[in-house]
């Protein structure tokens, strides 16, 4: 199983947790010293430090499945960052920075990791997502940008890829356990912004039961839930929610 955003957050709670449930977990992230850290406190889990909005880390990383762990079941896509501010006083590379990372990378990568899923035992795709791409924020346009395309992505691979027996399971998360906010490609946390974030551990046991009962969609933790049940039947009300804290945060 190849994990990608593996040195932190729910992207590390996730490989810890497969690998609990006896998997074979390749991690990957871009910060060599965590990844080590990763592989002593969880002797199971194999590592490999590289970007992978890069193609030659995506190659790299499959070709290591490919060899060393006799193919792929499962690509987990935890790997995500985040930006804030205003969208018409933002660079144009905050844009594409996010959806290189939050869009382009898991895409391309699933892409690339098919041939090898497709020939696996019981094989699945997870994204990792967000509630914000059910109902957008302000001031968060480029990361709602990336997850909601995410979301559109899971749902159209989910139906093309029946056929071949490569279930897609979307995970849109709600407040949790991160460096995101200590990791923003731009801006800082505004003041209205808050929530009690749901620690990372018990995210990713949901995401992981998620995965072995094969469910399209995942939201962890009540926040998440609820948030998607106000989108869906009222999202007027999550609109005047936020502009009333940005009136009080003024």
């Amino acid at each position: 199983m190849l994990v990608t955003g593996g040195s932190s957050g729910v992207g590390r709670a996730v490989a810890v947790e497969l690998a609990a449930r006896g998997a074979r977990v390749l991690a990957t992230a871009r910060r060599t010293e965590r990844l080590a850290e990763l592989a002593r406190v969880v002797p199971g889990i194999a590592t490999m430090a590289g970007d992978i909005t890069a193609a030659a880390t995506r190659r790299q990383l499959l070709d290591h499945a490919r060899s060393h762990l006799d193919g792929l079941d499962v690509v987990v896509a935890a790997a995500g960052g985040g930006a804030i501010g205003s969208f018409g006083d933002a660079d144009p590379a905050t844009l594409r920075t996010i959806m290189e990372l939050d869009f382009f990378a898991p895409a391309e990568l699933v892409r690339e990791a098919l041939p090898l899923l497709a020939a696996g035992t019981d094989p699945a795709i997870v994204l990792v997502g967000s509630i914000l791409g059910r109902h957008p924020l302000p001031l968060h346009a480029e990361y709602c940008a990336a997850k909601a395309a995410l979301a559109s992505l899971a749902g159209s691979l989910r139906a093309e890829l029946a056929a071949h027996g490569i279930d897609v399971v979307l995970a849109s998360l709600g407040p949790t356990e991160s460096e995101f906010w200590d990791s923003l490609a731009a801006g800082r946390r505004p003041a209205w912004s808050g929530g009690r974030p749901l620690a990372a551990e018990a995210t990713a046991a949901a995401i992981v039961t998620a995965l072995v009962n094969r469910r399209p969609e995942v939201l962890p933790g009540w926040a998440a839930k609820g948030y998607a049940f106000a989108a869906r039947v009222c999202p007027w009300l999550i609109d005047a929610v936020v502009a009333h804290r940005r009136r009080q945060s003024a």
